[in-house]
C-alpha cells in the first residue's frame, strides 16, 4: 500500500473545484491510503468525504514563522508519503517539496522545480481550474474525470423552517474586491419579483455580510436571513431543495451549483468565468465589466432561461423561473 497526499490549501471555491480531481485521485489509488493537507476551515468537512484515509490541516505559517515551517516540515515528513498531488499549484505549495529530505522526496506532480510529475502545458494558467487540475493529473496517470459529488454531505434544515419554495442569494464576496459584488439594491429588486411569484429568498454569507442582508430585507421584508447560520452541510441541502439561487463569484455559489441547484453566477472584469466560474448541472453565468450597469431584468431572463431549459432529472419546482416577471421600473 502506498501513501498518497493531496495538497490543496485554497479558498470554499477552490475547494469545491477539486471535488471532482479529488474523486479522480481516490478511484486511481483505490488501494492505497490517501491524506488531504489542506486549511482549518475545510479539514473537519472534508474528513467526512469518501475521498480522504485522513486530513491534515496546515496553519500557513507566515514566512518569517520559523517554528511555523518545522511543524508543517515534522508533519510532512511523519507521513511518509510515496507520492504528493500538488492541486494547490502556488509558489507556496511548490517550496513544500523541498521540505522533505532530498533522499526520501516522494514523487511529485505540479510545478514545483524539480519534481518527477511536472505539468509542462505552456497554457495551463488560461485553463479552467478544473480543467488545469485534470491537464496535471493525466500527466501523473490519473486519466478517468469525475463529475463533482456533494452526495456525502447533508444535514437538517428543520431548524429554519423554511417555506415550500426557496431562491438562495449570495449578495457577498470578498470584501476587498468589492467590484466583485453585484449592487445591494439589485438584489432587493430581484428579492421582490421572486416574492410576487410566491419564492421566498434565502440570503446566504457570512456574519460580516449580514449588513447586506439587512439592506435586503429593510427593502423587501419578506426575505429571509441566514447570514452566519448555515454550514457547509446545510448549505448542500438547501442548493437541493431550492428552486434557483443568484449569487456574486462567491465560495457558496460553487457549493450550490456543484449541489445541482439551478444557478446564476454573476462576474464583473475582476474575475474571469473562463478560468473559474462554477460548473454544476444547471449554470448560467452573466458577466459585466461593472456589475452596476447589470440589471435585475438580465438577472430574471437568465434565470427563465434556466427554468425554460431543465438539466435531466431536475426537480419540476425548476419550471417556476420560466414565469417571473420583471420587476418595476424604479
Amino acid at each position: 500500500m502506498s501513501r498518497i497526499l493531496v495538497v490543496k490549501l485554497g479558498a470554499l471555491g477552490n475547494i469545491i473545484l477539486s471535488l471532482g480531481p479529488f474523486a479522480a485521485i481516490r478511484h486511481h489509488h483505490g488501494a492505497d491510503h490517501v491524506s488531504l493537507l489542506t486549511t482549518r476551515p475545510w479539514a473537519e468537512w472534508l474528513s467526512q468525504s469518501p475521498y480522504f484515509d485522513e486530513v491534515l490541516i496546515d496553519e500557513r505559517a507566515e514566512w518569517w514563522d520559523l517554528r511555523g515551517w518545522l511543524r508543517l516540515r515534522r508533519l510532512l515528513i511523519a507521513g511518509q508519503f510515496d507520492r504528493v498531488y500538488d492541486l494547490q499549484t502556488s509558489a507556496r505549495s511548490s517550496r513544500y517539496l523541498h521540505l522533505f529530505p532530498h533522499r526520501t522526496r516522494p514523487e511529485w506532480s505540479g510545478i514545483a522545480h524539480g519534481c518527477s510529475h511536472p505539468d509542462r502545458n505552456p497554457d495551463r494558467n488560461r485553463l479552467h481550474d478544473i480543467d488545469r487540475q485534470y491537464d496535471q493529473l493525466r500527466a501523473a496517470g490519473v486519466t478517468e474525470i469525475f463529475p463533482a459529488d456533494l452526495s456525502w454531505t447533508g444535514a437538517d434544515l428543520t431548524r429554519f423552517a423554511l417555506p415550500d419554495r426557496i431562491a438562495l442569494l449570495a449578495p457577498g464576496g470578498s470584501a476587498h474586491r468589492l467590484a466583485k459584488r453585484w449592487p445591494t439594491r439589485r438584489y432587493a429588486e430581484l428579492a421582490g419579483a421572486l416574492l410576487i411569484q410566491s419564492i421566498t429568498p434565502v440570503i446566504l454569507g457570512t456574519g460580516e455580510e449580514s449588513a447586506l442582508a439587512r439592506d435586503i430585507r429593510g427593502a423587501v421584508p419578506g426575505t429571509i436571513d441566514l447570514t452566519n447560520r448555515t454550514s457547509l452541510p446545510e448549505l448542500a441541502s438547501l442548493a437541493r431543495v431550492a428552486c434557483l439561487a443568484v449569487g456574486n463569484d462567491t465560495g457558496p455559489m460553487h457549493l450550490i451549483a456543484a449541489a445541482g441547484c439551478p444557478s446564476v453566477v454573476l462576474f464583473s472584469r475582476d474575475s474571469d468565468p473562463a478560468l473559474t466560474a462554477p460548473r454544476g448541472r444547471s449554470v448560467s453565468v452573466l458577466r459585466q465589466p461593472d456589475l452596476a450597469d447589470l440589471d435585475s431584468s438580465s438577472v430574471l431572463a437568465a434565470l427563465t432561461a434556466l427554468g425554460a431549459h431543465p438539466a435531466p432529472g431536475t426537480s419540476s419546482t425548476l419550471a417556476a423561473p420560466a414565469t417571473l416577471a420583471a420587476p418595476p421600473a424604479a
